[in-house]
């Protein structure tokens, strides 16, 4: 039987990962025995569990599915598909976008320009009374 001087030493090894597989062993061996330290019980359902596990086989073996290959050829058809109709759609809302945009503008620069003109037209309509009083003096006279 080991010690628990040793059993603490090679615990220390195992979570340190330089073990051997002997002190792998002695290790399973000393937590499956009723006899361990209060102060090493916590060790003991991992060792266990680890032990149960080496034991477990699977009777059945069920054939591996192979996987499916995906066929590159129309996977890069689809893309270049998506693609084109990407482009083609999106260049026609640009275009349409533009065009709204450019009507915007337009008729922006056209009720600017009618403004002006309606207040030329005020303007020519004093001018139009001015040379009637005019033509009143000259003919006064």
């Amino acid at each position: 039987m080991a010690s628990h001087k040793y059993i603490e030493n090679v615990l220390e090894k195992y979570f340190e990962a330089t073990t051997t597989v002997a002190e792998e062993s002695e290790l399973r061996a000393y937590f499956a025995q009723e006899d361990v330290a209060a102060h090493l019980e916590q060790y003991r359902s991992m060792f266990t569990y680890f032990s149960i596990a080496k034991e477990e086989s699977y009777p059945t073996k069920e054939p591996l599915k192979p996987s499916r290959k995906l066929n590159f050829r129309w996977l890069s058809i689809a893309a270049a598909t998506i693609l084109f109709f990407g482009i083609y759609f999106g260049n026609q809302y640009w275009e349409q976008r533009q065009a709204e945009i450019a009507y915007q503008e337009t008729k922006e620069a056209l009720n600017l320009l009618a403004e002006n003109f309606n207040k030329g037209t005020q303007k020519m309509g004093y001018l139009n009374e001015l040379e009637i009083a005019k033509q009143k003096l000259y003919n006064e006279n």
